[in-house]
């Protein structure tokens, strides 16, 4: 029997293409103003003021372990989203639990609300929180719809 006569094969709806192609570029902006960030971008830092700088050039080692899980597990469970696999999921929800911490290490354990604490700054930090919550919801109903194998 085909997959069709057995019922097993799922058809992608559409917005799967949608999403997992626009979370490509989202996830890719976090991932490259990481690499920026760690590789001391003269250009790119070039935006921020010397406070700012010594913040972030100043983050403990295990908070840049968890920016890095969080960007660059953003980009895999992207990757993962389109390829139709159901370790998005896993993917995605330990990407937004490292973010989760750094965010908890930037606002709430060290003085970034006051270094970066432009209303904007904070309500991009809030949208991307967002996005990656939405993210990992997305991937985890894709997998129970059975379109993630």
């Amino acid at each position: 029997m085909s997959d069709k006569q057995t019922g097993s094969s799922r058809r992608t709806p559409r917005h799967l293409w949608i999403i997992g192609g626009l979370s490509i570029p989202w996830n890719a902006m976090g991932a490259f103003d990481y690499l920026m960030t760690q590789t001391h971008n003269q250009a790119y830092m070039g935006q921020f003021t010397p406070e700012q700088l010594d913040y972030f050039y100043g983050f403990p080692s295990w908070v840049v372990a968890f920016w890095a899980i969080a960007v660059w597990g953003g980009v895999l469970g992207s990757i993962l989203l389109l390829l139709k696999k159901k370790w998005a999921v896993e993917v995605f929800l330990v990407s937004f639990v490292a973010m989760v911490v750094t965010t908890v290490y930037s606002y709430g354990l060290s003085n970034g609300l006051e270094v970066v604490g432009h209303p904007a700054a904070l309500a991009f930090s809030a949208l991307i929180f967002v996005v990656a919550l939405l993210l990992y919801l997305y991937a985890r109903a894709m997998r129970n719809r059975g379109v993630l194998a």
